[in-house]
């Protein structure tokens, strides 16, 4: 596994097609509205992507048909945009690729459409406290099977359980590069394998079941759901190491 390290003029041009990611999230976020089509949002997200300069790098992407991951209700990601309205009390996860002069970006939010329910809203925080925590304990020396480790405690801790099978990733001149990082300690102890270094770049991404983590792909080969068939909630931010802790590249 070689884990690239990152020179600090690299870290900005991956800062700016991260931002936006950040700022068409935001956008998506203040825009989508019950009866909209996930096709609509999905062309919202590529026109205001394209209006930056950049480009949308998930369309086409592995043979993606889409610039808009677009994950609804027990679709936790890959979702694939399609003529399905949104309405109120559903969740709608969006994950977004973009690349900017050929350096990635990467993030993903669960938003509420309209009033949800409790439980969707603690499903939606867990995803989101999750990611935080997990940035917010990133040092120098900590291993990244700690880092899963810790993710997985913490998803536990709300009583949900992390997805199996898929993870966060490095990012640079690829959309997805060393290291992989689960979301739960896949093997060994957590004090084996390569260590968090300054200069690294990846994406840390917490995908939530509720009940069983076992993923199942659904007929269009691309939509994940959960074995129980209950809603899940994804979320991502691509962060450097810089200055001895984690900084999160994906701002609006």
């Amino acid at each position: 596994m070689a884990i690239a390290i990152r020179k600090s003029d690299e870290i900005e041009k991956l800062r700016k097609a991260n931002q936006i990611v950040g700022q068409t999230l935001q956008y998506l976020q203040n825009s989508v509205e019950p009866g909209m089509t996930l096709k609509e949002i999905d062309a919202m997200g590529e026109e205001f992507i394209l209006s930056k300069k950049a480009r949308p790098s998930f369309k086409g992407l592995y043979g993606f048909p889409a610039a808009v991951c677009t994950s609804l209700n027990e679709v936790i990601i890959h979702g694939i945009p399609d003529d399905t309205k949104v309405k109120e009390g559903d969740i709608l996860g969006l994950d977004i690729g973009t690349e900017l002069e050929g350096w990635y970006g990467d993030a993903a939010i669960t938003m509420p459409v309209g009033k949800v329910s409790q439980k969707d809203e603690e499903l939606i925080a867990c995803a989101k406290d999750a990611l935080y925590h997990a940035i917010d304990i990133i040092r120098p020396g900590l291993r990244f099977k700690e880092l899963s480790f810790e993710l997985e405690r913490f998803i536990k801790s709300r009583g949900f359980v992390p997805l199996l099978n898929f993870c966060g990733h490095g990012i640079g001149k690829k959309p997805h590069e060393d290291p992989e990082i689960p979301n739960y300690l896949e093997h060994g102890s957590p004090k084996s394998g390569p260590k968090i270094k300054n200069g690294m770049v990846f994406c840390l991404e917490p995908m939530i079941c509720q009940k069983l983590g076992i993923p199942k792909i659904l007929e269009d080969k691309w939509s994940v759901v959960s074995q129980d068939g209950l809603r899940g909630s994804h979320y991502e931010h691509t962060v450097a190491v810089v200055g001895n802790r984690a900084e999160i590249l994906s701002q609006p």
